[in-house]
């Protein structure tokens, strides 16, 4: 089974560049802002949203080979109906908003419904003791990286390279235990090949943006593994531990969690809502300090790789987690947010950036 997912990735990867470019051929304005809205983007350029549309035709396309693989009725369960609903969803509010630029309060309503369907179906966050509480870091969960994965997407292969760091190390964690689970594995696999063609158009310089269609879809579609895998998961051996499961996810999202938290901040400091477009991100900042846009990218796939090494190593230690590695991955969180943050507090962000 392993070697048909292998043949679903090359599969997806090759008609993700296909479709994209008969995508560009006929469509030139989905996704594209009046001329006032423009200045939100880091690129002068107006170029089509349209890469979210491979990544949900590609996700049904692997939900459809593994339903011809694996079904019956034992696998028709709550949970993944429930996944495809949410994934469903988020990508038709992305495209919604991509089409027709809709208001705030709706996409925060979608969001928060689509916290819901996690908490309906049983794959929230059960890490805590209290119930109101798994339920309240759920919808924060959720809601937040969402929003962050759409705020990461700001600049050519940024959202795209975290994306593809992030679903490699779930694939590693899936394969690598004694029951992988086979549904999660193909799904993923027809995702992080869509978003491997999507890189041929989104590199710097970029064709075409995945836009909220694509932006919203992953960020809903990485929430759920991330839940699944990581807050719920338990490690090699079989063992919940709390601080585990907190570090691991935050570890494994260093990068959206440390962009989304540094504006949020900045904006809130100078007065702005942070829900308002702006190039004064992190990737911004380490562009107006010198580096190339291509480097930008590099320099988050190595963080987002970095630490799913990090993360595998972890989720493989002996059952006996103790204090120090606590300590450790709060430590390297720390690290990489305060180092980001201080990427726009230096005088060249300051001399480029105008609020």
């Amino acid at each position: 089974m392993f070697f048909s997912g292998c043949i679903l990735l090359v599969l997806t990867l090759f008609f993700t560049v296909l479709l994209n470019k008969i995508l560009l051929k006929f469509a030139t304005n989905l996704g594209v802002r009046d001329k006032d809205q423009i200045q939100v983007r880091w690129s002068p350029a107006s170029k089509p949203s349209l890469g979210g549309v491979a990544f949900f035709v590609f996700f049904l396309f692997s939900l459809l080979i593994y339903l011809s693989l694996f079904y019956s009725l034992s696998f028709v369960r709550i949970e993944y109906l429930c996944f495809v609903l949410v994934c469903s969803i988020a990508f038709l509010m992305g495209l919604a908003d991509d089409a027709y630029n809709t208001r705030p309060w709706l996409k925060f309503a979608v969001q928060f419904f689509c916290a819901g369907i996690f908490i309906v179906s049983g794959n929230y966050i059960k890490t805590f003791p209290w119930e109101w509480m798994n339920y309240a870091v759920t919808i924060i969960w959720v809601t937040g990286l969402m929003n962050s994965i759409n705020m990461l997407d700001n600049m050519d292969g940024i959202t795209t390279s975290v994306s593809w760091g992030i679903l490699f190390t779930i694939i590693g964690l899936n394969v690598f235990t004694t029951n992988p689970s086979w549904f999660y594995l193909f799904m993923s696999l027809g995702v992080i090949g869509s978003l491997s063609g999507f890189f041929y158009h989104n590199w710097f310089p970029s064709k075409m943006f995945m836009g909220d269609s694509g932006s919203q879809f992953l960020g809903v579609f990485l929430a759920w593994l991330g839940v699944k895998f990581f807050w719920n998961g338990t490690d090699y051996f079989g063992v919940p531990v709390q601080a585990k499961q907190i570090l691991m996810a935050g570890m494994l999202f260093i990068g959206p969690i440390a962009d989304t938290t540094t504006v949020t901040i900045n904006r809130i400091m100078r007065g702005m809502s942070p829900f308002t477009g702006g190039k004064d991100h992190t990737t911004h900042a380490l562009v107006y300090n010198g580096w190339a846009q291509r480097h930008v990218a590099f320099f988050y796939l190595f963080i987002t790789l970095l630490s799913g090494t990090l993360v595998f190593t972890g989720i493989h230690l002996n059952a006996a987690w103790n204090h120090w590695y606590t300590a450790a991955g709060s430590v390297y969180i720390l690290a990489v947010m305060v180092s980001l943050f201080l990427t726009t507090k230096t005088r060249a962000f300051r001399n480029n950036f105008r609020a």
